[in-house]
This record gives structure tokens, sequence and C-alpha cells, in this order.
């Protein structure tokens, strides 16, 4: 029997993980609180961000480089559907996914990288540089506290419950609160 075509996940965990990272991304919070700005690029690095750190837990689990594509498809063709929505034409579509890709990839290293150092400014920096676009009005500490958390989160997480589309992170409010609480 030839499997080579058989799907390795069940499309609802998919749609149920990749769900996860989009809602927590589109939380008001961070848009209404945090300062992140409410645009399309502001939702875009939100979704990049909360993806790219599911993903780098995903790196730790024997199945998580066929769940990580998946998800990473499932992120494709929403920015594809999300492009066409706004009126984007079907020449333009493909160069823009490639665009988005590249950006996905190249925060996603960042991403790894920062978390991976002892030099928590490099989180900070990383943050300012791209969910802020350079702006420092945004509450930059406090967002780097969240995907410290949220890493940490995961990294706490079976890898079985990736698999049964289980995901969750850290309630943000919660992050802006205990950052109130140091200021008094």
């Amino acid at each position: 029997m030839i499997r080579l075509f058989r799907r390795q996940f069940q499309p609802g965990i998919i749609h149920t993980l990749y769900g996860a990272i989009v809602a927590q991304a589109r939380r008001p919070e961070f848009y209404e609180e945090f300062g992140i700005a409410d645009t399309v690029e502001g939702r875009f690095e939100m979704i990049v961000l909360h993806l790219a750190v599911v993903l780098r837990r995903l790196a730790r689990e024997p199945q998580g480089a066929a769940l990580a594509r998946a998800l990473l498809d499932a992120f494709g063709r929403d920015m594809d559907h999300n492009l066409r929505e706004m009126g984007i034409g079907d020449l333009a579509v493909p160069k823009a996914i490639k665009r988005m890709m590249e950006a996905f990839y190249g925060r996603a290293r960042t991403y790894e990288h920062a978390l991976a150092a002892a030099d928590p400014g490099l989180l900070v920096e990383a943050l300012a540089r791209n969910a802020f676009g350079g702006d420092a009005a945004g509450r930059i500490a406090p967002l780097a506290d969240y995907v410290r958390r949220a890493a940490g989160q995961l990294d706490a997480v079976d890898g079985a419950q990736f698999l049964r589309g289980l995901l969750a992170f850290p309630e943000p409010r919660a992050i802006l609160a205990g950052d109130a609480a140091t200021e008094e």
C-alpha cells in the first residue's frame, strides 16, 4: 500500500491549532493595551510572532517538523485568502505570499535566537523593530515578557497535546497586571 500521499494529521487538528494561534494574535489587549498597531501589518506581526513561538516548540517533537509544515501551509493559505479578500490581484498574490513567507522566516529565526540568548535585550530589540515598527511608544517590555512566558508555557506542554490540537497561551492581561504591580 502506498502511503505517500496520505495526510499525516487530521485537517481538524491543523485548523484547531492554527485557529488558536490566530485567535490569540487577535486578542484586543495586544492592540489596545500593548500598543501594537491595529492594522493589517500589526495583525500580521502578531500572527507571525505566535506562529514562530509555536513552531519553536514543535521543533523538539519527533513529529514536530511535519506538524510545523502543516501549520505553515495553513498560514500560507490564510495569507493568500486575506490578500485576495483585500482585492490583491491573482498575479500579485504569489509575489506577496513570497515576501510574507520570507518575512516570517526572518522573524522566526530572530525570535528563536533572541529567546535562546542570555541577553533579554535581544528580544526587546526584535519586537521593537518588528511588532512595533521601530516605534518605542508601545509596551515593548511587557510584550517581551509575554513572549518569554508563552515560550516557557509551550515548552512545558506535552508534545502529544499538540497532536490532539491542544494549545494554550498565557493571558496577556496577566502580564500587564504584573507589570503595573511592579510600577507601584
